[in-house]
């Protein structure tokens, strides 16, 4: 039998999807459904979490167990990325309510691209300069997104 740390990180990160998938298609349950032709507001958030969780499924059965030189590398908990990831997530809220489109998407991708040890301040900032470029044509020029670029308060 398998020890529970002998697995790699495809296994984990396939459960957490199962996790995720499930749990929007139980919320999407909430809403009516409706039919093909007539989608409710509950079809799309139960179609996708149903999705999420059937790839989560394939991922987490095509895991090989982790060899020796990649378990040991499993075993350090990199607080960095972690960091960097909810420290992302919390700026974009924080900076989506209270300063708007363009610094909330500078901030998540800045401080989440800081979370990788390989990438430098120059290359988060022309990273982030790009990502809220593409987000001000996507989300609010071409999608019309009712999110403003700057708030003050």
């Amino acid at each position: 039998m398998r020890s529970l740390f002998s697995y790699n990180k495809d296994y984990y990160g396939g459960a957490l999807m199962i996790l995720i998938g499930l749990t929007a298609a139980y919320a999407g349950r909430q809403y009516p459904l409706g039919t093909l032709g007539r989608m409710g507001p509950g079809f799309f958030p139960t179609a996708v979490g149903v999705i999420l969780a059937g790839v989560g499924l394939a991922i987490a059965l095509s895991a090989r167990p982790a060899s020796g030189a990649s378990a040991a590398t499993h075993s350090t908990f990199d607080w960095r990325a972690w960091g960097g990831i909810v420290g992302g997530t919390l700026a974009f809220i924080a900076l989506g309510e209270y300063g708007g489109l363009v610094p909330a998407t500078f901030a998540v991708v800045f401080i989440s691209a800081l979370g990788d040890k390989n990438n430098t301040l120059k290359q988060a900032f022309w990273l982030s300069v790009g990502m809220v470029v593409i987000a001000v044509v996507v989300f609010w020029w071409a999608l019309q997104l009712q999110f403003s670029l700057f708030r003050w308060g």
